[in-house]
């Protein structure tokens, strides 16, 4: 069967409209090849739609984020991109399909609209309500094209000619406003018409004036929403129109009566105006707006996908609670919101939200402040309604007020995130093992709504960078994070305090006085090394470590003057540390086994390390040489400090080994001795979890590099709390906050601070992708790729796959008594070095299906380090 190219991917979009690079680097995947094919050679070509250039035969086997090979492109250039390529017999390859390209605004001076402000009433407590703004514009014919390109202080939806565009929720989303604000471009060709033309925005708070963090306040970015928007047709006779928002745009309230991120949304449908987005509608009622000052330059095009909507449920049951109440049960933890099919009458429909049942109850104590509720007055005909600007963390949806008897067939619950490709898998032969990485999923699926987040119910939602930092592995084998991170961390550099600390949440806002004076926090601040590094590790994107070296060097520098000349840290403040530890009590997350200096010193050290890495990769060798031997004086530090000679820890911890093995703080004579005794720390802790938010993800990692897998496989498939697999006997679809979360009674965590929807202890799953499925980069973006499956006699088989840069990687396999048998699917242009659980040398195979058979027993050889090294 001949080659096939997919269509050139441009930089880490899904849909390169309005892209905001000048050079976009181009990658491709080759389907079909024969067994052992790699390129040789390629040529690309770029057509204007005045000219058609090509690079020739270019002798390279690079095919990830190769430099763009013409002349830098301006602001709202078109071209069509494909590529051909040979393979080492030198046959050549059909011309991939083209993929088309364009790009936004590059010049600032280009937008001529101005920001509007709709003029609106003092907001209540339960949140403001959303402006309807609306304005006109006459077009004359000869329409060849047209792009509306918009952004907003708050959220908004857009509409054009009574039609709404695009499909993205909650636009412009979340990002450092005052210095960058994201807009997005659609082609509205086909919505144009000549003559008048309606543009209309439904403008709300969102994260810029609503609610935000945990501590009830808003207007934190500031206290009035504003929409930009800019209409751009292009006729025949090459003129280009130019229209949008400006002093004759008018603004009312419409049937949104409130709206809020936390609190939920209102909808009276008395109020609702037909047409009001509609050419001729009579706004002669309605409100001027007012202009506001923006700074085109702020102005950023997106480097990742919208959120959308990906999926819809139907409830599974109808429940009645032991008070009375109607209760909708979706049989899935998730974010999103409802689409309520709603009866014509009098009355008002209430929704109320929770991820958990309490004792028959909707367990709304763990939302704190968010009200998470939903008001609908209901009209004179029935309708569809879903909320616009709100969404909510929930598996369990109250109903009250519904005429009559409840039709569960009414509601559909529907699912939001950032709208990332799925590209990552792993299921077992144990179900509640599957069923732990399904949770994971579920949990990155919530919690990825536009800004990594901690958690997406309760009065926070925020940024955190120390869940994110112990995630971000785990996130890039199951979604293409590529552009949506990429985006986060260039909000992370610009919100950098001065001195190069980061903020433990990013964007950053002051959103809790209460907070204690925070210096470098080891393990949130490390998110500026360790999610580049990931990006790099797992997408082959060397051009992120170049854009983010300032930022990721500013935080290591900081993060060592903490330390001090000595490297010894305060003895007295406060830090997160390893923050809820399994032994923390439930009103001191922060109070764990292993002091926060500890913790603090091994994350110097390995940040330190991470810049060592990354300065090779650039060919920065004087920073090589400085950050290596930060490296070296921190991981002396802690051996100092926090072990004996022999590798036993001063501080007794799962923790305090793992971080002192994975991170390579000890002398070759200390690790054996050091996984002896975590696998003896492991059992005296009853095969259950010892550690917090900065230790579990490397526990199971240190026991088997240290040849005590049969240790990790007890502690991994440990069904008591604390462990991962307790949360799945306990029902739960997503990953919890607090290892006890639930206590087993079914009554809810006393603590104040309780989630049922956090991804950092899923951190687990990159175990389960990279160990016990075996797939792992052995090479930036798995150019080279190690396979080395951990297995166990409690599991006949287990399979993960991966979408590389290169195309699809699998890894499945199967034991039946002692016989172990493994199947590994290399994709086009990489290598594969498979090590099997024999304790045999490895073998190095290129692309193609490859099967291989030995026999196993368990204990027999300690599993090889499946670790990127760069």
């Amino acid at each position: 069967m001949p080659i096939a190219i997919r269509p050139v991917a441009v930089e880490h979009h899904r849909e390169p409209l309005g892209i905001g690079e000048t050079r976009p680097r181009l990658s491709w995947v080759v389907d079909g090849a024969e067994r052992g094919w790699a390129q040789r050679a390629y040529e690309i070509e770029v057509a204007s739609p005045t000219k058609t250039e090509t690079t020739g035969r270019v002798e390279s086997a690079e095919q990830v984020l190769v430099p763009w090979p013409a002349a830098p492109l301006g602001s709202r250039e078109r071209r069509s991109v494909r590529v051909r390529v040979w393979g080492l017999d030198d046959a050549a390859s059909g011309w991939s399909a083209p993929t088309a390209l364009e790009t936004g605004l590059l010049d600032a001076s280009l937008w001529q609209a101005r920001m509007v402000v709709p003029v609106l009433p003092e907001p209540g407590d339960g949140g403001e309500p959303a402006a309807l703004l609306r304005g006109e514009v006459e077009v004359h014919g000869g329409i060849v094209r047209a792009r509306i390109r918009a952004t907003a202080h708050g959220v908004m939806t857009l509409h054009l000619n009574g039609t709404p565009v695009g499909d993205d929720a909650l636009h412009p989303g979340w990002t450092s406003y005052a210095s960058r604000l994201r807009y997005r471009t659609w082609d509205v060709t086909d919505l144009v018409r000549e003559g008048r033309n309606a543009i209309g925005v439904h403008l709300a708070d969102g994260w810029f004036r609503g609610y935000l963090g945990f501590a009830g306040l808003r207007d934190v970015y500031g206290d009035r929403t504003g929409a930009l928007v800019q209409l751009e047709i292009e006729h025949a006779d090459g003129t280009i129109r130019v229209a949008g928002t400006d002093r004759t745009w008018r603004s009312t309230l419409g049937p949104v009566t409130r709206a809020d991120l936390y609190m939920g949304e209102s909808y009276d449908a008395d109020r609702a105006l037909p047409g009001w987005d509609a050419p001729g509608f009579d706004d002669a009622g309605w409100e001027a707006v007012e202009v506001t000052t923006l700074d085109p330059a702020v102005l950023v095009a997106p480097d990742g996908p919208a959120v959308r909507a990906t999926e819809t449920l139907q409830p599974r049951a109808v429940l009645t609670s032991p008070s009375g109440k109607t209760l909708l049960d979706f049989g899935q933890n998730l974010v999103g919101r409802l689409r309520v099919d709603l009866p014509a009458g009098p009355g008002t429909v209430v929704l109320r939200h929770a991820e958990v049942l309490e004792h028959g109850e909707l367990g709304t104590r763990p939302l704190r402040q968010a009200r998470a509720t939903d008001e609908v007055a209901l009209g004179h005909e029935a309708f569809t309604w879903e909320p616009s600007f709100t969404f909510h963390g929930f598996r369990y949806a109250e109903v009250s007020g519904w005429p009559g008897e409840v039709d569960p067939a009414a509601f559909r619950a529907v699912v939001l995130h950032t709208d990332m490709r799925r590209i990552g898998t792993f299921e077992a032969s144990d179900p509640q093992l599957s069923r732990l990485h399904e949770n994971v999923v579920w949990g990155m699926r919530g919690n990825f709504l536009d800004v990594p987040t901690d958690c997406p119910q309760r009065d926070e939602r925020l940024g955190w960078t120390g869940d994110l930092m112990a995630f971000a592995p785990t996130a890039a084998y199951l979604y293409d994070t590529a552009g949506m991170l990429s985006g986060w961390l260039s909000d992370l550099a610009v919100d950098q305090h001065e001195d190069g600390n980061v903020p433990v949440y990013i964007p950053w806002a002051d959103v809790d006085p209460h907070l204690p004076p925070l210096g470098a926090e080891a393990g949130w601040g490390d998110a500026a090394t360790v999610v580049p590094w990931t990006l790099f590790e797992r997408y082959g994107d060397l051009g992120i470590l170049e854009r983010q070296w300032p930022s990721m060097s500013a935080w290591v520098d900081a993060f060592a003057r903490r330390a001090g000349e000595h490297l010894d840290f305060a003895s007295g403040g406060f830090s997160f540390g390893d923050w809820l530890d399994s032994a923390a009590p439930d009103d001191q997350p922060w109070a764990a086994r292993l002091p926060w200096q500890a913790v603090a010193t091994a994350y110097l050290a390995q940040s330190a390390r991470i810049l060592r890495d990354a300065a090779m990769e650039l060919g920065r060798s004087q920073d090589a040489l400085r950050y290596g031997d930060l490296f070296d004086r921190a991981a002396q530090r802690y051996r100092d400090e926090y072990v004996t000679p022999t590798g036993r820890a001063a501080f007794p911890s799962q923790t305090a080994y793992a971080l002192a093995i994975r991170f390579g703080l000890l002398l070759p004579h200390q690790v054996e001795h050091a996984g002896a005794m975590l696998a003896e720390q492991v059992a005296a802790d009853g095969f259950r979890i010892g550690s917090g938010f900065l230790g579990t993800p490397h526990v199971l990692d240190a026991l088997a590099d240290t040849g005590h897998a049969a240790t990790a496989w007890k502690l991994l498939l440990q069904e008591e709390c604390p462990s991962w697999l307790y949360a799945v006997t306990m029902g739960a679809t997503t990953i919890w906050e607090r290892w006890n979360s639930m206590l087993p009674d079914g009554s809810i965590n006393p603590g104040e601070m309780t989630s049922f929807n956090h991804y950092a202890f899923g951190a687990v799953a990159d175990f389960l992708q990279r160990r016990v499925g075996g797939l792992a980069p052995a090479a930036p973006g798995y150019r080279r790729i190690r396979v080395a499956p951990l297995p166990t006699p409690e599991l006949t088989w287990a399979r993960t796959a991966h979408e590389t840069p290169y195309g699809r990687a699998e890894v499945s396999w199967t034991l039946e008594g002692d016989a172990f048998a493994l199947e590994v699917v290399v994709p086009p242009s990489t290598e594969a070095e498979v090590a099997l659980p024999d304790g045999s040398a490895p073998t190095v195979v290129g692309a193609g299906t490859h099967r291989f058979t030995c026999a196993f027993t368990p204990g027999e050889a300690a599993n090889v380090a499946a670790s990127f090294t760069g």
